[in-house]
């Protein structure tokens, strides 16, 4: 299908699913990049959450997450065995049954041929009422339910798929974000960050430390949809340092 016009979301939430993850057997690797494409699309990742391989678990924590986020995003789950529930749980978030859709089981027997059988045919499930979305240059669909994309866990796949998401979702407008490096650690900075988290209630100000670094010590980052905003935030911030302690402005 081709892309339609982006849909606006302003806010999104990740459910990753697999109780690999949750054992430490296999290192989550899919959330860094699905943070850095939201952002990039203007779409605040505002919740994450991880839950093994339990039906009821899974349609739970989507349905929470699909009634408080513009948009939700699954990772893990959709292969062919015992454990990939992921789709049978999103069904059940929403009250519908799960079902065979004729143009991805259409593509599984192109893709296995004689090595077909029905258990290959469980990754052509989608949740009733469900939506397919594709790009020109992505001819395998990504299962949306209402306002949940449901995608795969296997990082290089899941990295292809958010192709798609750039081309179906955008933000209501664009992040801008700036910093400012110290050479000041947090205890001597926490009473000016407060002047200026009051002073500037539309910025979100964050502090991180670096530790063993010449460089500077903490990092200032100033971010908001309204760039005139950030650069008032980070003016007065610098405002009230002294020239010594700016190690860089970015």
């Amino acid at each position: 299908m081709k892309p339609p016009a982006p849909r606006i979301a302003e806010s999104a939430a990740a459910v990753l699913i697999g109780n690999e993850l949750l054992s430490g057997k296999v290192h989550e690797a899919n959330l860094v990049d699905l943070a850095k494409t939201l952002r990039a699309l203007g779409i605040a990742l505002r919740r994450v959450v991880m839950i093994p391989d339990e039906l009821e678990a899974i349609a739970r924590e989507v349905a929470i997450e699909s009634a408080a986020h513009d948009v939700v995003f699954t990772s893990g789950g959709v292969g062919p065995t015992h454990d990939d529930i992921t789709i049978e749980g999103v069904a059940r978030a929403f009250g519908v049954r799960a079902r065979i859709d004729d143009s991805l089981a259409g593509m599984l027997r192109a893709a296995y041929g004689d090595r077909c059988t029905e258990h290959h045919l469980r990754m052509a499930l989608v949740p009733d009422g469900a939506e397919l979305a594709t790009t020109p240059d992505d001819k395998w669909p990504i299962v949306v339910m209402k306002n949940v994309w449901v995608l795969p866990g296997v990082p290089q796949i899941f990295r292809m798929k958010l192709s798609v998401v750039r081309a179906w979702l955008q933000g209501p407008a664009a992040f801008h974000s700036r910093a400012v490096a110290t050479r000041l650690d947090e205890g001597k900075l926490k009473p000016l960050l407060d002047q200026v988290v009051e002073a500037h209630p539309g910025v979100d100000v964050g502090s991180y430390p670096k530790w063993f670094d010449a460089t500077y010590k903490t990092k200032v980052t100033f971010d908001s949809r309204d760039a005139s905003a950030v650069d008032a935030a980070l003016g007065a911030f610098v405002a009230l340092l002294d020239p010594g302690d700016v190690a860089s402005v970015e």
